[in-house]
């Protein structure tokens, strides 16, 4: 059997779709092994049993990037301490009758590839951003792009026009620890052309001229999404199957029954991922804009947050409720959700998108306004909440436009009909026919035949 190490970056919207990844190859018959942080590994969930699971050590076995304090001494040591501590995992899985076959390494540990090479491993490098994002970072990488960005619209191979508000925002700032991040993820490329597979989550189909540009440049690129768990676009999520939470730090509140009771398409769902943290004036207006709206809503407000909430605003009422997490996928699922205010983070747009569900942009930071340009103006799923000059927040009475637009206006109509077309492309990307299943299944069985190969060397 075919023994692939998973080794995501410490968070959960990089764990989830390389958990989710996962599963499909065990359907295929590989043997997964688990890799996290020792620190990150203390508070998980919801691990299946078929998939083993291994720590490493990021060098801050106590608390991770909160212990570290910052993100320049994280990477720093964690680039150190991991590649010696994966070393040493690799040996101790081949000793125990276990040898790997292949790490599918988050490309934000470029230095994976140096490690799984050591082995004579195959190395699997996987992008957990979607093409249009990951080429930006590419020009930058390659020098075609320079930051800080000054110029006020940027032009790039096969995408729009954009504008600088339309770009990640780590290529504008020149804050610390922005440039520590920028150079993170701009380090995603510096080996990517010597991995074995280059594997996206993204579909074939949804960024096709993009996909076909990268292909030339990287032959062995293959898309492999939406990482959805267990195909929610093939069949229905239930509320008694705990793994579609995925793999978490979080306990998901019990929300459907309240769902139930609201008729089809009338909730607004309100969620800014698991990082955003915004600021009190900012949480202020989205409260009073849903408050004083005409539609029911439901709102994921992390504990971290919950003291930012106006104090005359209630948590539990007739036309609201305000959780601190859930399972997001089962909610987008609900035929009572017509309507999601998001981030604009990748898993976030993807689940959107392939369930269905028009988008109320409000990005934050890192691609998440790239992805908002393309959720509006690229595939038609959403519209953008503006945010006014001086603060540079959504002021409540925009919100509350945006929402009516998506879920009363004909431009609403037009957003529902584009999102059918969407979630029916997304399905058929991940079916047996289809373009991402496909890449799925030849990655394995290069996998499957390297070690029939290697078997059948004599000693």
């Amino acid at each position: 059997m075919v023994h692939c190490v998973i080794l995501p970056y410490p968070s959960q919207g990089h764990i989830n779709p390389m958990h989710q990844f996962s599963k499909l190859l065990q359907l295929q018959g590989v043997r997964i092994t688990l890799v996290t942080t020792l620190s990150y590994s203390k508070n998980l969930q919801n691990i299946p049993a078929s998939i083993a699971l291994e720590t490493i050590s990021d060098g801050f076995d106590n608390g991770g990037l909160a212990e570290a304090g910052s993100y320049k001494t994280y990477l720093e040591r964690f680039w150190q301490v991991g590649a010696k501590t994966l070393a040493e995992l690799l040996e101790k899985l081949g000793r125990s009758g276990n040898p790997v076959d292949c790490v599918i390494y988050d490309s934000f540990f470029p230095w994976v590839l140096d490690v799984a090479k050591g082995f004579g491993i195959v190395g699997a490098v996987f992008l957990t951003q979607n093409m249009f994002v990951n080429s930006i970072y590419y020009h930058v990488q390659q020098g075609k792009l320079r930051v800080p960005l000054t110029k006020n619209e940027i032009s790039l191979p096969l995408l729009p026009k954009l504008q600088l508000e339309d770009m990640p925002s780590f290529l504008s700032s020149t804050d610390g620890e922005n440039l520590v991040l920028l150079d993170l993820v701009v380090a995603q490329f510096s080996n990517v052309d010597k991995a074995d597979w280059i594997l996206c989550n993204s579909f074939y189909e949804l960024e096709k001229e993009v996909n076909n540009w990268t292909l030339k440049i990287w032959p062995k690129f293959r898309t492999i999404g939406p990482c959805i768990t267990s195909m929610v676009l093939n069949k229905r999520l239930t509320d008694d199957n705990d793994e579609d939470d995925g793999v978490t730090q979080f306990k998901s509140e019990e929300c459907m029954k309240w769902l139930d009771d609201k008729p089809k398409q009338s909730v607004v769902y309100v969620s800014f991922g698991s990082i955003a943290a915004l600021n009190e004036e900012q949480i202020k207006e989205i409260a009073y804009s849903l408050r004083d709206g005409e539609n029911y809503f439901l709102w994921v407000v992390r504990a971290s947050e919950e003291t930012k909430l106006p104090k005359d605003f209630e948590k539990i009422s007739e036309k609201g409720l305000v959780i601190r997490w859930c399972s997001q996928l089962k909610v987008l699922d609900h035929e009572a959700i017509g309507c999601f205010v998001t981030h604009c983070g990748w898993n976030s747009t993807l689940e959107a998108l392939s369930l269905g569900v028009p988008v109320v942009a409000m990005p934050y930071w890192s691609d998440q306004s790239t992805n908002a340009k393309q959720i509006v103006d690229v595939w038609k799923m959403g519209i953008r909440a503006t945010v006014d000059d001086e603060k540079k927040i959504v002021r409540r009475e925009v919100l509350k436009r945006c929402i009516m637009e998506i879920m009363k206006s004909e431009r609403g109509k037009e957003v529902k009909s584009n999102m059918v077309q969407w979630k029916a492309l997304a399905a058929r990307a991940v079916s047996e026919e289809g373009s991402s299943h496909k890449n799925i299944a030849e990655f394995v069985n290069s996998l499957f035949n390297l070690q029939q190969r290697i078997a059948n060397y004599p000693d």
